[in-house]
């Protein structure tokens, strides 16, 4: 589903779609966003999970908008439209950017895994400009992979990097799917075959555009796993009973730590939570966004 399939079906009928570039240290973010919302309020901000891009948000991205939210979403440094990372980078400041070119004051910040990561990092390093967080299937800046499953996985990709055949990259991407869309209790047979050829056509997108980037730099974290206490925003974690117990640790250790924090489980779901159980994903959010202090 492309924007311009959205605008066709009605998805906001009206709505005009802005999208552009913003300029970050040593690169640019390509966004999108759409829809007026109230004045005063705060804008929806969409984060995309590692190798992925801001597409694996169409379907919120629609309702959102037909809610009347201003809603954006964006391709992070090394994804998608945005720049090869080229250098040292913090991904909490590049959103930081974003949110000041778009004259963004506050934001409800929605991430899945790497883009929940995110919005953990800016929640600690700018918690002005955070309004409220919804954690999907959350990745924590600070705390290490554990589960046999995940590492295993890693290791196998580090070894599809390192070989000069020509299937390597068809191999790691190949092992992205098996962390994080199959998970470590189905096999790939057991999954939607078309959410299955959604992600790897994202990901196999992204690993032939940035390349070139892949361990051009380091990312500047704000060393989350330790400082979750410190987060006084309302906070939302969403995470699929069939996800890493990597995962679950991380839900499990924010809903804990944030003072507040809710928890919804989602069933029958891996770790892409909105995509796979997408009609129980999309109520626990709006349910939460309904019920905000705006």
């Amino acid at each position: 589903m492309t924007t311009e399939d959205i605008q066709q079906a009605g998805a906001w009928p009206g709505a005009e779609v802005e999208n552009g570039t913003v300029p970050v240290e040593n690169g640019e973010l390509f966004y999108e966003a759409a829809g007026t919302g109230t004045e005063g309020d705060p804008s929806v901000v969409l984060l995309h999970g590692g190798m992925l891009d801001q597409r694996m948000w169409d379907e919120q991205f629609a309702w959102l908008i037909r809610s009347g939210l201003h809603t954006v979403r964006y391709d992070a440094r090394g994804h998608g439209l945005s720049s090869t990372i080229d250098g040292d980078y913090a991904n909490h400041e590049d959103l930081r950017t974003l949110l000041d070119h778009l004259g963004i004051a506050r934001a409800i910040l929605v991430g899945l895994s790497h883009g929940a990561r995110i919005a953990l990092d800016m929640a600690l390093t700018h918690p002005g400009r955070v309004f409220a967080l919804a954690l999907a299937s959350p990745g924590v800046s600070g705390r290490a992979f554990t589960d046999p499953f995940i590492l295993a996985h890693i290791k196998e990709q580090v070894a599809a990097l390192t070989d000069e055949e020509e299937d390597g990259t068809e191999r790691y991407i190949e092992h992205f799917l098996r962390m994080w869309v199959d998970g470590p209790h189905r096999s790939p047979d057991a999954v939607d075959p078309g959410l299955r050829e959604r992600m790897r056509a994202s990901a196999d997108a992204n690993v032939v555009v940035h390349a070139g980037g892949m361990g051009a730099g380091v990312p500047i974290e704000a060393g989350a796993y330790e400082r979750l206490a410190e987060i006084r925003v309302p906070t939302l974690v969403l995470d699929g009973d069939l996800d890493s117990s990597d995962i679950s640790a991380n839900a499990h250790a924010i809903t804990l730590a944030v003072p507040g924090a809710q928890r919804v489980r989602i069933p029958g779901a891996g770790h892409m939570v909105n995509l796979e159980n997408t009609g129980h994903f999309d109520h626990a959010l709006h349910t939460f966004l309904s019920n905000l202090p705006y």
